[in-house]
């Protein structure tokens, strides 16, 4: 049997493969290796607290209760916080002292699944040795509490206002009227996904003074995600455009992450938005060592921005717990995912889809700019992906014909290109990944390698 916990948390099939039976006895486990592990602040005669929140979908009702049961069952006293975002509870994990956070939600994930995710003290994802400990104690037997012991469950009413008074908080200006140049507040449309943020996302950006149109803002349970958010850019590009609005920002159903349209319905990528945000922090003095955090996929043409900035980059392996890493190594206070994934240490400890937005509204009040202008800073390059299956990923850095095929096509793109073969992490597959000058030369070359690693790698 495979582990439980992927990269974000225990994720599946809601009430097949993430049932309430799971849930009870994976919060169960979670309180007692926490307490164990000395992650539990407590003193005499008070208990420790755990915070749960949760996404739109139907099935975060059944989990949501199923959590409850099992961490009350083992001590720990519960405060609901209801509908709100990932980032939502991983702030009030932190601001109200608690032990424990717990978020029901499968992010973009097809509206039938749902997940949990637990959080440490302060906010934080859990080590992969807690989640290792967690899985290990589940369906154990254990002492239960009695009486006085047992732990007690109660609403926490303030979450929202509490979440967005937080965000806007970090602004440093208001989005509307003088501040924009135009004598006018700037005009946002948010497609909030059907998802968590669809009471937080427009609370505080109307809070900072932008004038919002929220859209997909009507969660019914069952359409989370369904044509709308982050992964479906579609209906924002036309709202925008309708709406004539200044920019337009699309999240996905927790709102760890967005993505942005221009005043054109131009889509701008987590690229662009994390050069946007680079430049504002870099001029703020608040870029750690003028460096920004981002993975291998980003675009070559966000790296070359950046250098010609004076902003360096470090790269990582794909995922958001890698960028994580190496800015918490470092000490770095911005990082992302081209998927629009964006971490500002300073201000949270996971990826915050609307604190992004109100940080890239911010910036447009501040320079009086357009997106488009400030995103035009970032020039993509062509980029072609292809999938080659039924392969032994294992040699991928061992074939010598491979190496050498991988070297002669760098250098014919030269500095404006590049080549990537990244081996899937779940299946025998390797990723060709090229970027070049134009598309017909990137599609060339990524087709040449793809046939060099079929040949070379094909399993017989």
């Amino acid at each position: 049997m495979g582990r439980l916990f992927g990269t974000d948390g225990v994720r599946g099939l809601a009430n097949s493969d993430v049932t309430a039976e799971l849930a009870l006895d994976l919060s169960v486990a979670a309180a007692h290796v926490l307490g164990e592990a000395g992650a539990f602040h407590v003193s005499e005669g008070h208990r420790p607290l755990a915070v749960v929140g949760r996404d739109t979908r139907i099935s975060g009702q059944f989990l949501e209760a199923a959590v409850v049961a099992g961490l009350a069952s083992a001590g720990v006293d519960v405060l609901l916080l209801g509908v709100l975002p990932t980032p939502g509870v991983a702030f009030l994990t932190d601001a109200l002292k608690a032990d424990l956070g717990v978020m029901l939600s499968a992010s973009h994930n097809p509206r039938p699944d749902n997940g949990i995710k637990f959080l440490s003290r302060g906010g934080v994802k859990l080590d992969d040795a807690i989640e290792i400990a967690i899985e290990a104690r589940l369906r154990e037997p254990w002492q239960r509490p009695t009486g006085a012991g047992v732990g007690r469950v109660s609403t926490y009413a303030a979450a929202v206002t509490d979440y967005a008074e937080h965000l806007v908080s970090t602004v440093g200006r208001h989005l509307g009227g003088s501040s924009t140049g135009a004598g006018r507040p700037l005009k946002v449309v948010l497609d909030c996904a059907q998802g968590a943020a669809f009471e937080a996302g427009p609370l505080a950006l109307r809070a900072a003074g932008a004038e919002v149109v929220a859209i997909c803002a009507e969660p019914d349970g069952l359409n989370i995600n369904d044509g709308c958010g982050s992964t479906h850019l579609e209906v924002l590009r036309r709202a925008v455009v309708e709406h004539g609005a200044d920019a337009g920002f699309a999240l996905d159903g927790d709102a760890d992450r967005c993505l942005a349209v221009d005043h054109e319905g131009t889509v701008v990528d987590g690229d662009q938005i994390l050069a946007v945000l680079a430049l504002a922090m870099r001029d703020a003095g608040t870029l750690r060592q003028d460096t920004v955090v981002t993975t291998v996929m980003s675009n070559l043409g966000f790296v070359q921005a950046m250098r010609r900035e004076g902003v360096g980059v470090r790269q990582t392996k794909v995922g958001d717990r890698y960028v994580l890493e190496a800015m918490k190594a470092h000490r770095y206070t911005l990082g992302g995912e081209q998927s629009g994934h964006v971490i500002m240490s300073d201000h949270a400890t996971t990826g915050d889809g609307i604190l992004t937005a109100l940080h890239v509204l911010d910036r447009m009040a501040e320079r009086q700019e357009s997106l488009a202008a400030l995103a035009g800073v970032v020039t993509r390059l062509p980029q072609v992906l292809v999938n080659v299956p039924d392969v032994d990923k294992a040699r991928t850095d061992e074939d010598a014909v491979l190496a050498a095929a991988v070297a002669e096509a760098e250098y014919e793109l030269g500095e404006d290109g590049r080549v990537l073969l990244r081996p899937s992490g779940t299946e025998p597959l390797v990723r060709v990944m090229v970027e070049a000058r134009t598309s017909d030369q990137a599609a060339d070359v990524a087709n040449r390698l793809a046939d060099v690693v079929r040949d070379q790698l094909g399993l017989r």
